[in-house]
């Protein structure tokens, strides 16, 4: 690649990556209209599914997203009665974040939504999959290069 096109919009990783996570997010959209959240939302939701509980820094860890984001995503999905969020007994610094009944009944909702953006997409699960993971190995060594400073 030459000067002149290192400098191009179509050139550029992070441009695609970008555009990439918007079309993504709006696939689900309509999807999480109808459960009544949003996506990053759905994401906790994911992790909560998944382990049961988590503390504000596992969300943020697993999630990349710092507490600023995080602490006020949470309120709102408190306050939408989706999870409860309580200081550890053990150590008051910590906050746990736990499913209530609601956030459960929700999981049983959104287990469609998979399935639904496989059946409207023109990949394969396959191809998903494989894309999937290259993804998650180019995610994994971008992280490993920003804490590295």
């Amino acid at each position: 690649m030459n000067n002149d096109d290192l400098l191009k919009l179509d050139n550029q990783l992070c441009f695609s990556v970008y555009a990439l996570s918007r079309e993504i997010t709006k696939m689900y959209r309509p999807l999480l209209d109808e459960l009544g959240i949003t996506y990053p939302q759905y994401l906790v939701l994911l992790v909560l599914w998944e382990s049961g509980e988590s503390t504000v820094k596992e969300l943020g860890e697993q999630l990349f997203l710092d507490s600023g984001t995080l602490t006020p995503l949470l309120k709102r999905m408190q306050d939408g009665g989706l999870i409860v969020r309580e200081r550890s007994s053990v150590d008051e610094r910590r906050v746990l974040i736990k499913l209530t009944e609601g956030g459960k009944l929700l999981q049983e909702k959104a287990i469609c939504i998979p399935m639904s953006l496989i059946d409207n997409g023109e990949m394969s699960s396959n191809e998903l999959v494989s894309m999937r993971k290259l993804v998650q190995q180019l995610l994994n060594q971008v992280h490993q290069v920003n804490t590295k400073k």
